[in-house]
């Protein structure tokens, strides 16, 4: 059996490798138009940083071996092209012209079997200069090796980011970590759109103490050279303004590359342009499969065609194709588009579907905020984790959990996405069998807990209100009592505006300095206090009493100072 492979990353070697394995008669060929093999991706901004010493490092296997063509000819029995670019597919006689980029020369490879695995192209934003030589993608290791390069040099002191997606984000702690001021200009009103606003908002701010300027809502128009050489960008215009910029990163996001598979004829999708797959990768030729960035996936939950871009999904995906090539009966079940990253000392992590997504395919939702310590309070080691839930409210299933702070994310978004793809509800989640010890977690872990909250809201036992429908409220000066539970050290540290002082333990003895014919919010540091105060109200006979979801942990905007005050 004849298995030629277009791409050499990611999805490719995997189904190289899986291939070899379980048909070791089988000739296989990786045709990859770039120098680089099976290279991590995902860890270029960690070699930009220099947490990653070596470049080598990105391509090495667990034992330290570098994964180039010898290595694939030796212990894996694969021909590897390298620097050879598929120009053609002859579906009828089952062959791939190759041209060779050093040499020129042009060949045909036979196939029984084809793969694609060709990847995603970085965005390039249609606006003047983005061809200048201080202008990168973060896309591929040449990229890396130029920022690189000009770090190195100490020649980017102001670096401009087009984009605060994932990649973008990431790359910010990268430069920072060298020294540079870094600005992120996002047309969106919000980076991170992968996160609802309010858990964006909060990894923003996070961005922004540490010397990271952000501005949303903001497009750029052009990148111009306004020194001496002609080649090198100084300003990014925006429509708002003008930006000093010594090195430009454009990180506005990638599309699936797909030109083969267009010109051959092969189906796309119709909502995201990628190639179009069944379960088992195979394409619209029953000979020809997929997998990887340049596919189309399927959200496990909505079973609508989904666009996500990952190189976990990339090699789960090619294990699947490998399997079907050998005659197995594999499917891969889609995703439900789980991802985390780290920006400085936050870990973000989200999983299923935001509120925003939700709501905007018919589900009435359920939401819950649930701030709290990662593992025991009184460990030394405990860190914040700002949590939320969302949830339809009819039946309660689990549809998304989104995860930032300092705290151990991504297992508690693991565990979501594992109860997401079983279809589990919020009394599910609330009574999972989780592992504790104060090392590792709460006794009620911080997902069980805003499963509680959740399930709190559905039965009627609390009302919440979140952190913008207040702020609207102050905004508009709307007038309610802004009830603040805590102690009085904390309300001197830090408080929200418009707020009022009574402690908890207070509460009962101070009723009557409560208007009964107001709306009240009661908020803590993470709403547990201001819950019980909610508890003591209705129980005193107060009507229209509320919690702020999240309270001031997960609070988006401005808090007020004692030395602010």
């Amino acid at each position: 059996m004849k298995v030629v492979i277009v791409g050499g990353v990611a999805a490719g070697p995997k189904a190289a490798s899986r291939i070899i394995r379980m048909n070791s008669d089988a000739e296989v060929t990786i045709v990859e138009k770039g120098m680089f093999l099976s290279y991590a991706g995902c860890g270029l901004p960690y070699y930009i940083s220099g947490e990653v010493k070596e470049q080598s490092q990105l391509m090495e296997t667990p034992a330290g071996v570098v994964r180039d063509a010898t290595f694939f000819l030796n212990v894996k029995n694969l021909q590897v092209r390298n620097r050879t670019e598929v120009l053609e597919i002859d579906r009828s006689n089952k062959r791939v012209l190759v041209k060779a980029r050093d040499s020129g020369s042009e060949s045909w490879i036979e196939y029984d079997k084809l793969v694609l695995a060709t990847g995603a192209n970085p965005v390039i934003p249609p606006v003047p200069g983005v061809d200048k030589s201080n202008v990168f993608t973060l896309h591929g290791v040449h990229d890396a090796e130029g920022i690189k390069t000009i770090l190195a040099e100490h020649k980017a002191k102001d670096v401009v980011i087009v984009g605060g997606g994932l990649i973008g984000v990431e790359a910010t702690e990268a430069l920072a970590t060298h020294g540079c001021r870094v600005t992120v200009v996002e047309m969106l009103p919000q980076i991170l759109n992968i996160l609802d606003p309010e858990i964006a908002r909060l990894v923003e701010q996070h961005m922004e103490a540490n010397g990271v300027r952000v501005l949303t809502g903001s497009r750029v128009t052009a990148l111009e050279c306004r020194g001496e050489s002609d080649d090198r960008i100084t300003h990014v215009c925006t429509d708002k303004g003008d930006i000093q910029a010594d090195m430009v990163i454009l990180a506005v996001g990638v599309r699936p590359e797909t030109t083969l598979a267009r010109q051959s004829g092969l189906a796309l999708g119709d909502r995201t342009g990628a190639i179009r797959v069944d379960d088992h990768m195979r394409t619209s030729d029953p000979d020809i499969y997929a997998a990887g960035d340049c596919v189309e996936c399927v959200d496990r939950i909505t079973g609508l065609p989904c666009y996500t871009p990952l190189g976990s999904t990339a090699n789960k995906q090619g294990r699947v194709v490998a399997i079907n090539i050998c005659g197995g009966d594999e499917a891969f079940p889609g995703v439900v588009s789980s991802s985390v990253c780290k920006v400085f000392e936050y870990s973000v992590a989200r999983t299923g579907l935001t509120e925003r997504d939700a709501v905007s395919k018919g589900w009435d939702v359920i939401t819950a905020m649930a701030p709290g310590p990662d593992r025991a309070h009184y460990m030394p080691q405990a860190k914040v984790l700002l949590m939320k839930i969302v949830a339809d409210r009819k039946t309660g299933r689990v549809l998304g959990v989104q995860v930032t702070g300092p705290g151990e994310a991504a297992k508690r978004v693991d565990v979501a996405a594992t109860a997401i793809s079983s279809s589990l509800t919020l009394d599910d989640v609330a009574h999972l069998d989780l592992c504790y010890a104060p090392h590792y977690s709460p006794a009620l872990d911080n997902l069980i807990t805003a499963a509680n909250v959740a399930r709190n809201k559905r039965d009627g036992l609390m009302t919440g209100i979140s952190a913008e429908q207040v702020y609207r409220k102050i905004q508009d000066g709307e007038d309610f009592f802004f009830l603040d539970v805590r102690s009085p050290q904390e309300y001197d540290q830090v408080r929200l505006p418009s707020s009022t002082l009574i402690p908890l333990g207070a509460l009962r003895k101070r009723l009557d300095e409560i208007p009964s014919d107001r709306e009240i919010i009661a908020y803590c540091q993470i709403s547990l206090r201001g819950y019980e105060a909610a508890l003591i109200l209705k129980g005193a006979g107060f009507r229209d009493v509320k919690v702020l979801d999240g309270g001031i942990a997960m609070w988006p905007y401005e808090k007020a100072t004692a030395q602010s005050s």
